[in-house]
């Protein structure tokens, strides 16, 4: 890592509130642990305390900076969702070192039975679409703004997404990756703090913490209304392409 890269990933960290962490074992047993993720973003916060110790997870790699996270975030209850039934947190699944980064809104019924994200339908074709890409789902990250299934699959509530934030802020800065790609509105507006629809947003590129933002629809919404898989492939090609990357000759878009 680049003295630059350790000095923006020091910077992010300040930006959650985080004052420093301890080499010692006992600090992940400190009481109050969370307290980190639950501190207002607001930016240009100067650090709590004028010396700080250099954070493990900056000087180890992605993988294991993914790892403190999780474990940071425990068996949540920071939100009502805990005791709306569900099963399991659903955190993320991929390549902690991955170039590409999908993020979707909250588990659904299978995501909470499986413990991982876009399993179900809707999985089944961004799989899918990951793979007209020329890519498998090994060599990319996927994870949702929300870890834990809203009841019924609603939509999240403002509450439960504030809730939840803070850790997906920390997982795209422990990823590092080059380009996001945001499936539905939730994932695009929690990032771009956008009420902007999802129509609007697409078809450009939007800048985020370092990373290039590219937004499309979610995969659940594509299965509801196909015509719209043209202008989703074009949003995956322009990510391919920020990547220096093109997809497959072979492949026009992604098939049902």
């Amino acid at each position: 890592m680049s003295s630059r890269d350790l000095s923006n990933h020091l910077r992010f960290y300040q930006e959650l509130g985080v004052a420093g962490i301890s080499r010692d074992p006992r600090w992940r047993q400190r009481a109050g642990s969370s307290r980190s993720v639950e501190t207002s973003t607001a930016p240009d916060v100067a650090p709590t305390a004028p010396q700080v110790e250099t954070p493990p997870a900056v000087e180890s790699t992605a993988g294991e900076t993914l790892s403190f996270v999780r474990t940071d975030l425990g068996d949540c209850t920071r939100c009502k969702l805990h005791g709306l039934g569900r099963r399991q947190i659903v955190f993320g699944v991929g390549n902690p070192h991955a170039e590409l980064l999908f993020v979707g809104e909250a588990p659904g019924a299978d995501e909470d039975a499986q413990g991982e994200p876009f399993v179900g339908r809707a999985g089944q074709l961004l799989t899918r679409m990951i793979q007209a890409m020329g890519l498998t789902r090994d060599e990319v990250y996927i994870a949702n703004v929300v870890k834990c299934r809203p009841p019924g699959n609603r939509n999240p509530e403002p509450d439960e997404i504030s809730a939840c934030e803070p850790f997906l802020a920390r997982q795209i800065a422990a990823i590092g990756p080059r380009v996001i790609v945001t499936l539905g509105a939730f994932a695009v507006r929690s990032l771009l703090r956008s009420d902007a629809p999802v129509s609007r947003l697409r078809g450009r590129v939007h800048e985020y913490r370092g990373a290039q933002l590219v937004p499309t629809f979610h995969p659940s919404f594509l299965l509801r209304s196909p015509g719209y898989k043209r202008e989703a492939w074009e949003d995956l090609k322009r990510a391919l392409a920020l990547l220096g990357r093109e997809p497959p000759s072979s492949t026009t878009q992604p098939r049902e």
